[in-house]
């Protein structure tokens, strides 16, 4: 392997990282309030629900799949939870439950719309994204959803529970809620998908489904399930961002669309690995959350901030698809 291989192949592996890791230094260094660890922990707080949403989008590309529906599946599970509680007086636990099932339900049937249906799971998903969406408004003709709210001309009987609140801003031993799930989630993902057999299949009906069908995997059954992981995981999203809100906004969930994707999308750079990770997809995570933080900080323009994330989201691509970069280049 010639120097100039060498140098390729240390970019493709760990440029990434090495940009996320001079952005920190650009940023702490200009802005000392940035690298103090209760900032550390705003940041992660930040982007744990764009990281577990994340890890579903993941999870669909795995099967060579995309789920576009993920903000709406957000948005409808907080309307939900947050309906639940408030207009039908529900405890936590069962609204936290209905916004599972919930989120379960519509990966079901984007599972079931690209296998039984053959449609477009791009077309399937970018569909259900519209129904849900409008679904999220129907409950309350477009209205949040509080504690005071009325319901059917008379005032809500039931408000937001403390446990349900805890969800999203409570901590344990000092590191918020939300951060740990998004913790734990990571490495279940990240050994599901690199470490199983149901990862390999996963990976294997993504990379050549006819020749996973004929080494007798049932591929409809491991895409319907796909989907349905990642609208559970997306309904998990929903659940805490209703949690940290502490009421039921129909628009809530409409950012995490793009952000999860440039998420999962960034994760394929991550120490070469050129196909969806889990921990990959949860540095990529980390990533758009230090880039806005740190913008922020530096009282970046808002305008400016979705051209630079997605200038490096691009750079990202690069790394993980260029010819230039990757090891099997022609």
């Amino acid at each position: 392997m010639t120097v100039a291989d060498r140098a390729r192949d240390l970019v493709y592996r760990y440029g990434l990282l090495v940009l996320l890791l001079a952005l920190i230094v650009f940023f702490a260094s200009t802005e000392p309030a940035f690298g103090t660890v209760r900032n550390v922990l705003v940041v992660l707080q930040a982007v744990a629900i764009t990281a577990i949403v994340a890890l579903g989008v993941t999870i669909s590309l795995t099967v060579g799949g995309f789920d576009l529906s993920i903000g709406s599946i957000v948005s409808f599970v907080v309307m939900v939870t947050t309906v639940a509680q408030v207009y039908f007086g529900l405890p936590a636990w069962v609204a936290v439950l209905l916004g599972l099932a919930a989120g379960a339900l519509i990966g079901l049937i984007n599972g079931l719309l690209v296998v039984l249906a053959r449609v477009p799971d791009l077309l399937a998903t970018l569909g259900t994204m519209f129904v849900f969406a409008g679904f999220a408004l129907v409950p309350t003709a477009g209205q949040s959803v509080a504690a005071g709210a009325t319901f059917n001309g008379e005032p809500a009987p039931g408000r937001i529970g403390p446990d349900f609140l805890w969800l999203g801003r409570g901590s344990v031993l000092g590191v918020p809620v939300p951060v740990l799930l998004m913790i734990v989630l990571g490495v279940v993902v990240s050994v599901l998908l690199a470490r199983s057999r149901p990862g390999r299949l996963l990976a294997a009906v993504g990379s050549n489904p006819e020749a996973a069908r004929l080494s007798g995997v049932h591929v409809g059954r491991v895409k319907v399930l796909a989907y349905v992981a990642s609208g559970t995981l997306a309904s998990v999203g929903g659940v805490l961002l209703a949690a940290r809100l502490g009421r039921g906004d129909v628009s809530a969930g409409s950012p995490y669309l793009v952000e999860t994707v440039a998420a999962a999308l960034i994760g394929f750079a991550v120490l070469g690995a050129n196909r969806p990770n889990g921990f990959g997809t949860i540095v990529g995570a980390v990533f758009v959350g230090v880039l806005i933080n740190g913008l922020t900080m530096q009282n970046v323009p808002y305008y400016w901030q979705d051209l630079i994330k997605g200038a490096l989201l691009v750079g990202a691509l690069i790394l993980s698809f260029s010819a230039i970069f990757r090891k099997d280049r022609t």
